[in-house]
C-alpha cells in the first residue's frame, strides 16, 4: 500500500486507515478474536493509521488495540482521542477540554493502549466552554513531553481549525467525508486545510455502512446498534437515501468494483486518508483493495451526477449530537 503524508508536520500513513470504533461499541455484536485477526491482517496488507477513542467502550477499544500491539508498537500509528469526560470507571459527563483533563486523559489512554507515546492525538470535539488555544496548549505541552508526537482536532469549525494551529501545527483534523457527506467541501474547512497543509482523514467513508449496499432496511441493524437512531436511516429517509446506493452500485457494476470499493476510491482520490470501520477481515480486504482503483474524470462526472451535494436526506446524527459537531 502506498505511504501517504498527512498533513505537512512529518507524519506519514498507510493510504487507507482501519476505524476501530465498532470493534467495541456501537454496531452491534463484538467478538474480540475477529476484531484482533482483523488488526493483523490490516497491518499485513500495509495498514498502519489505527483509529481508537477513550470514548469507544469506554476505554475497551483502546485496551483492544494496545493487546493487538503489544510487542510490535512500531508497526502502526495510533491515533487516539480525548475531551469527551469519562470517570475511570466509565461514566459519561460530557464535554471537556480543558488542560488539567487532557493530561489527565492522555496518561489514562497511554495506560490502556500499554505505550510511552500517541502517535496522533485528537481533540474528539471543541468544548464550548473552553478556548481551543487552551486545549491546544496542553496538547502541545504533551508533545513536548514525548507523550504525544502528532495533534489534531475532529469535527471543528474553519475559524477554530485556524486558531488551534496558530498555537501549535495541526497534522490532521478528522471529519465524516464520503459521497453521502460532501459539506466540507462548500463550508470552508476542505479550503482550510489545504491552505494551513493540514492532512484529512476522513471518517464514516462508506456513509455508516449504507454505501456498502448490504444494507437494504433498518431491520438489518441489531437492537443495540446505534443507526437505528440515525436520521439517514429512518422513515422516508431511508427509502430515499437507498435509492442513491443504488445509483452508486450500478456505478460500481459498470467499473468491476464493489460500491465500496467505488466509494472509497472517490475519496482517496479527493486527497482524503479514509479509515472504514470494520471488524471483520473479508470486509477489510474489500476495503483495501480499493486502493488499487484508479478514479478517471469520467468517473468523477458520473458519481457527481448521482451523489452530488445535499442529495442525502436527513442530518448526520441525532439533533442532541447535531449540536456537538463545528465548534
Amino acid at each position: 500500500m502506498e505511504i501517504r503524508a498527512l498533513g505537512g508536520q512529518g507524519l506519514e500513513v498507510g493510504a487507507e486507515g482501519l476505524g476501530l470504533m465498532g470493534m467495541s461499541a456501537h454496531y452491534g455484536a463484538t467478538d474480540e478474536t475477529e476484531s484482533l485477526a482483523t488488526i493483523d491482517r490490516a497491518l499485513e496488507l500495509g495498514v498502519t493509521l489505527l483509529d481508537t477513542a477513550e470514548g469507544y467502550g469506554p476505554f475497551l477499544n483502546e485496551q483492544l488495540l494496545g493487546k493487538a500491539l503489544a510487542g510490535r508498537r512500531d508497526a502502526a500509528v495510533v491515533a487516539t482521542k480525548t475531551g469527551i469526560e469519562f470517570t475511570d470507571e466509565g461514566a459519561l459527563r460530557g464535554h471537556n477540554a480543558t488542560p488539567e483533563y487532557i493530561r489527565r486523559s492522555a496518561d489514562r489512554s497511554l495506560r490502556h493502549l500499554g505505550t510511552d507515546h500517541i502517535d496522533l492525538y485528537y481533540l474528539h470535539r471543541v468544548d464550548p466552554d473552553v478556548p481551543i488555544e487552551e486545549s491546544v496548549g496542553a496538547m502541545a505541552e504533551l508533545v513536548a513531553a514525548g507523550k504525544v508526537r502528532h495533534i489534531g482536532l475532529c469535527e471543528a469549525a474553519p475559524a477554530t481549525i485556524a486558531r488551534a494551529h496558530a498555537v501549535h501545527p495541526l497534522a490532521a483534523v478528522q471529519t465524516e467525508y464520503s459521497l453521502f457527506e460532501r459539506g466540507i467541501e462548500y463550508d470552508g474547512v476542505l479550503d482550510t486545510l489545504r491552505e494551513l497543509g493540514i492532512g484529512l482523514v476522513a471518517y464514516s467513508p462508506l456513509g455508516r455502512g449504507f454505501l456498502s449496499g448490504a444494507i437494504t432496511t433498518p431491520d438489518d441493524f441489531a437492537a443495540d446498534d446505534f443507526r437505528r437512531t440515525d436520521p439517514r436511516f429512518q422513515g422516508e429517509n431511508f427509502g430515499r437515501n437507498l435509492a442513491v446506493v443504488g445509483q452508486v452500485r450500478r456505478l460500481a457494476s459498470e467499473k468491476g468494483v464493489t460500491p465500496s470499493q467505488l466509494a472509497l476510491a472517490w475519496t482517496l482520490n479527493r486527497g482524503a486518508v479514509p479509515i472504514p470501520g470494520t471488524k471483520r477481515r473479508r470486509y477489510l480486504e474489500e476495503n483495501i483493495a480499493a486502493t488499487a482503483v484508479t478514479i478517471t474524470d469520467a468517473d468523477l462526472a458520473a458519481i457527481d451526477a448521482v451523489a452530488p451535494h445535499g442529495v442525502v436526506c436527513g442530518e448526520r446524527y441525532a439533533p442532541e449530537l447535531m449540536k456537538n459537531l463545528n465548534g
